[in-house]
């Protein structure tokens, strides 16, 4: 069998869970193996080798922990269950420390840092001095592996919030666990795979911010910027939690950062 009837037949089995994906998704499970052209041949071996994934994939378990990867930000990534997914919407988030960091200034901690995925893409695209924290030496394991892959290096220290973090910083970027309850009981299948102390916010999902917003200030420069992701329906508790906040939409009209800066 070739890779491109190979692909075919992997798309049936795959539509129940990936849709109108599901040939995109069979081609990225067979590049995964080093399947890249149509006409490859795919022997039995080969198929026994795919044949894990494909029923990782069918038990609801998303395409990026069975691959093992995930792009961001134009860059890779390791991924796996200790770890958010990296997603689209985050890129926003990127996009504005940025444009905070072509001013001169470089130092970044990252925090909820996960996958590393957001400060990594400042250490590449800023030369930032990158801090990344986490409460999960797993996350931050994953941090370091991801660092390394894209030629940056990166502090990473295990932290509850902001307990263990030392010293000041320019900018804090953040995307914090903001799920409340009834989001958390309601969310889709393949939600259930990532972990759930990087999702659950509390009961309203704001628990986060509020520590964030009594603390944030003893690690921040003056004249630095704190940016936070939020969920859709946060923006206005959020923004009563900061002084100076300011809300900016993602590309698809949503809320979903707050800017808050520092003019103490």
């Amino acid at each position: 069998m070739i890779v491109r009837r190979a692909e075919q037949t992997i798309a049936k089995r795959l539509a129940p869970v990936a849709g109108e994906d599901a040939l995109l998704e069979a081609s990225f499970l067979l590049r995964s193996l080093g399947f890249h052209s149509p006409y490859q041949s795919v022997s039995e071996t080969d198929a026994e080798m795919i044949e894990p994934l494909i029923e990782r994939r069918l038990s609801g378990e998303p395409l990026q922990y069975v691959l093992g990867e995930w792009a961001f930000y134009g860059l890779p990534f390791y991924v796996d269950r200790h770890v958010l997914i990296p997603r689209p919407d985050t890129e926003r988030l990127v996009e504005l420390a940025e444009r905070f960091l072509s001013e001169g200034r470089r130092d970044v901690l990252d925090l909820c840092c996960g996958s590393g995925c957001i400060g990594i893409a400042l250490a590449v695209r800023c030369n930032a001095n990158v801090t990344a924290a986490d409460v999960s030496a797993d996350a931050l394991e994953l941090t370091a592996r991801n660092a390394r892959r894209n030629g940056v290096s990166v502090q990473t220290v295990q932290s509850d919030f902001l307990d263990s973090v030392e010293g000041t910083f320019d900018l804090i970027v953040c995307n914090p666990p903001y799920l409340d309850r009834e989001e958390m009981d309601a969310r889709e299948p393949s939600l259930r795979f990532e972990p759930e102390i990087a999702l659950y916010g509390g009961e309203d999902g704001l628990d986060f911010y509020r520590r964030l917003a009594a603390g944030y200030q003893r690690v921040l420069k003056p004249g630095g910027l704190l940016l936070l992701e939020i969920g859709m329906k946060q923006r206005d508790a959020v923004e009563a939690l900061f002084e100076n906040a300011e809300c900016y939409d993602d590309y698809g009209g949503r809320p979903r950062v707050i800017s808050v800066k520092n003019d103490d």
